[in-house]
């Protein structure tokens, strides 16, 4: 399995899956066009996408979804019944055709040839988000962003991964003493918000093992959090609370408008 997170941040997050038999897009939150350019950059062709899995109904996730839909009939997209229903009922990304929605609900497996996705639930300001645990020969990735925390049940279903796309959106610090109103830093702060770096940092104390090589930083804040900032937080706090991982574990920043290489996980 191989993987790049093609874009990630506050403006846009979309990021590529492969297996031997899949090309997938997790999440469309950019433009169809950035999103066709982003996979060009690291060599894939968009007509080869075939599956879609989006993690919740806000823009900077789904916006570009409608779009490829009807632009590569290839493409069969996944969400739950919840997203589908507010994207369609609210008119969010166009008309949909019909033949290429897809369900998959909160707790559900399913299997596709080498391709294995467990759905499971996040807590978050929107209709009805979700994130994905994805499987291909013997090798896991998760990813989760858009969360206000990270519940046992959830540190159950992802722990033991090789591969970690997590949420690392704002430094405590630099959010309360930002421009944002009080009531947007209280959202983003609640449970029903994003996770701190502190918060994402604690996630991998449960669910990180020696089988982990690489942890993706995702969906930081441009106001709220800087790269060295989300980046030091981890490394330390590994270190600080004497965490046992793999001397081969790589920490991967990623950035609004530039794709991560290929990774083989």
């Amino acid at each position: 399995m191989k993987v790049s997170i093609l874009a990630s941040g506050s403006t846009g997050n979309t990021s590529l899956i492969e297996t031997e038999k899949h090309k997938i897009l997790m999440d469309a939150g950019l433009s169809g066009k950035k999103i066709k350019d982003l996979l060009a950059q690291v060599g894939v062709d968009i007509n080869d996408i075939d599956m879609a899995f989006l993690s919740h109904d806000h823009s900077d996730h789904s916006k570009g979804l409608g779009v490829l839909m009807r632009r590569y009939p290839q493409i069969n997209a996944f969400a739950n019944s919840g997203t589908w229903k507010y994207l369609i009922d609210e008119n969010k990304v166009g008309k949909l055709p019909v033949e290429q929605i897809n369900t998959i609900e909160p707790g559900q497996v399913k299997s596709f040839d080498d391709l294995e996705i467990q759905a499971f639930a996040t807590s978050h300001d929107a209709a009805q988000p979700q994130y994905y645990v994805f499987s291909s020969a013997g090798k896991r990735i998760t990813f989760l962003t858009d969360t206000g925390y990270v519940s046992e049940k959830v540190r159950d279903v992802i722990k033991d991964s090789d591969a970690y796309m997590l949420e690392f959106n704002y430094d405590t610090e630099l959010l309360r003493n930002g421009s944002y109103s009080w009531q947007l830093k209280k959202r983003i702060m609640s449970d029903y918000g994003h996770l701190s770096n502190e918060q994402a940092s604690e996630v991998f104390e449960d669910v990180l093992t020696a089988k982990t090589k690489h942890i993706f930083l995702t969906h930081r804040s441009q106001h709220n959090n800087t790269l060295r900032l989300a980046h030091d937080t981890l490394v330390n706090n590994l270190a600080r609370d004497e965490i046992d991982f793999n001397p081969q574990l790589k920490v991967i920043d990623t950035d609004p408008n530039i794709p991560t290489d290929l990774i083989k996980i």
